[in-house]
């Protein structure tokens, strides 16, 4: 019976600390991480075009909420991580850490994105922070 005791003191502290505390099958509370964002993509944005529809496309996979890109970059302490609510962004800067890399970030070659689709994503970085990324 002890250890239900600490079970329950557990759960309880570990729904303080953000982590979820969810009920299973039988009705029983369980503690686990919080649930992941959605992935955005176009079924989400579908009024979504330019370069808007470009970068959820091509960058989104890393750069929205629940990418590996937004992770490093809040480590590196850049806030806000999302590259739509930010406001700081050249295009110049985005199309040049694009085609070149950044830190843990590859370069992106013109076969897999053009030069006029890099640019339309890099103005729409440019022109933010953006909706709900803020």
């Amino acid at each position: 019976m002890k250890n239900l005791g600490l079970i329950a003191a557990a759960v309880a502290l570990a729904g303080c600390a953000g982590v979820a505390v969810a009920q299973n099958a039988e009705g029983e509370e369980r503690a686990g991480p919080p649930p992941m964002p959605q992935p955005v993509t176009m079924a989400q944005r579908p009024n979504a075009t330019g370069g808007e529809a470009l970068y959820i496309e091509y960058c989104a996979m890393c750069h929205a909420a629940n990418g590996m890109g937004t992770g490093l970059l809040a480590r590196r302490g850049r806030e806000p991580a999302l590259l739509e609510g930010r406001s700081d962004l050249a295009a110049g800067f985005v199309v040049i850490a694009a085609r070149n890399g950044i830190g843990n970030m590859p370069a992106i070659p013109r076969g897999e994105v053009s030069d006029e689709d890099l640019q339309a994503i890099a103005d729409y970085l440019a022109a933010g922070p953006h909706g709900d990324a803020q």
